[in-house]
C-alpha cells in the first residue's frame, strides 16, 4: 500500500503484514473521495480481495500455521513462562492478604522506625510486579519474538501468494 501526504512527497510503503487495513482511513474527512469514487471511509483497500474469495484459503493457512511445530514451540515457550509466573505471583499476593488477615501482630512488627512488616511486604508487591513485567518482556524478546515474527511473515507471504494467484494483485 502506498500513501502520499503531499503531491511532491515520496511514497511511503506499509509492508507490515499486520498493518490494520480497517484503520487506514481513520482521521480522514468523510467527504473525501478515493480514485474509485467512493468515500474514503467506505473504499476498499487497493488490491483488496473480497472476503468471500480469501476467507477459506486464509483459514486454511492459519490452521496450517497453528498446527506447525514452530507455532507449537512458540506457544509452549509462552506457557512454560507464564503459567509458573502467574501462579507464583498469585500465591505471593494471597500470602500477603492472608498474613494481613490472620497474623496482624506479625504484620505490625516494626522493621525500621515506623516501617513495619506489612509496609515492606506491600512495597514488595510493587517491586515484584515490576520485576515480573521486566522478566516477561525479556523472555518474550529472547525466546519468542523472533520465532513469532518468522511465523507472521510466513503467513503474510502465503496469503499474498494466494491473493496474487487468484488475481487480487496488490
Amino acid at each position: 500500500m502506498e500513501k502520499r501526504e503531499e503531491p511532491d512527497a515520496p511514497a511511503v510503503r506499509m509492508d507490515d503484514p499486520w498493518y490494520d487495513a480497517l484503520a487506514a482511513g481513520w482521521g480522514e474527512a468523510a467527504d473525501t473521495e478515493t480514485p474509485t469514487g467512493l468515500p474514503a471511509h467506505t473504499a476498499p483497500m487497493p488490491g483488496a480481495v473480497p472476503r468471500q474469495q480469501s476467507a477459506h484459503s486464509a483459514a486454511d493457512i492459519y490452521l496450517a500455521v497453528q498446527r506447525s511445530p514452530a507455532f507449537q514451540e512458540v506457544r509452549s515457550r509462552y506457557r512454560r513462562f507464564v503459567i509458573p509466573a502467574a501462579l507464583g505471583f498469585l500465591l505471593w499476593y494471597l500470602a500477603y492478604v492472608v498474613a494481613a488477615t490472620v497474623a496482624p501482630g506479625l504484620m505490625a512488627r516494626p522493621v525500621a522506625g515506623a516501617v513495619n512488616v506489612a509496609m515492606v511486604a506491600g512495597l514488595g508487591q510493587f517491586l515484584s510486579t515490576f520485576l515480573l513485567t521486566w522478566a516477561y518482556a525479556r523472555h518474550a524478546r529472547l525466546r519468542r519474538d523472533r520465532a513469532a515474527l518468522e511465523l507472521r511473515w510466513t503467513v503474510y507471504d502465503e496469503t499474498r501468494t494466494q491473493e496474487m494467484t487468484r488475481g487480487g494483485r496488490r
